[in-house]
């Protein structure tokens, strides 16, 4: 995939916005990480936004996950920032993929920022959070009658296997 922008004036150009959806992920399945940036930026050119939007998030998501807890997401979350400039629905899931490893880390998190996350990230956490402090936050508060009920289910099972304290 060349450098230029996503255009009709590309002789690989498609006007099938499919045909590109899977050329994009192919691209972002074989591009190494000093290049993945240069490859966002190119996606997002696309004249289908929401098409782009898609691509790029599937691979966000796919590396955000990789790196989760990995000592390298920072560089890695600060490059791809630089890459979706402009680009608010890819900002705002690459911000809540930081959230969600904050909450993973033990990192310090303020629990409105849960709160008004999207319902991709509420119902992510609560399916696979383990931090009480987060479960409680859904359960209570989350967007969805599912996110709340995953929420209180996984936090009463935490809950019960949780050994029991010195007795008095």
């Amino acid at each position: 995939m060349s450098n230029s922008t996503v255009s009709g004036d590309d002789p690989n150009w498609d006007p099938d916005e499919h045909v590109r959806f899977a050329r994009y992920r192919r691209a972002f399945d074989e591009v190494g990480p000093a290049d993945a940036a240069a490859l966002i930026t190119r996606v997002l050119t696309d004249p289908d936004k929401g098409m782009a939007n898609s691509a790029v998030c599937e691979y966000l998501g796919r590396r955000a996950a990789e790196l989760l807890t990995d000592p390298g997401y920072p560089s890695w979350c600060l490059e791809m920032a630089g890459a979706i400039a402009g680009d608010d629905f890819s900002a705002r899931r690459l911000d809540e993929w930081t959230l969600l490893r904050t909450m993973t880390m033990s990192e310090l998190w303020n629990a409105e920022d849960l709160v008004t996350a999207s319902d991709w990230l509420q119902l992510h956490a609560s399916e696979k959070s383990s931090a009480t402090a987060v479960l409680e936050v859904l359960a209570e508060s989350g967007r969805t009658r599912r996110i709340r009920n995953i929420a209180k289910s996984r936090l009463s099972a935490a809950q019960r296997s949780r050994p029991a304290g010195p007795a008095r």
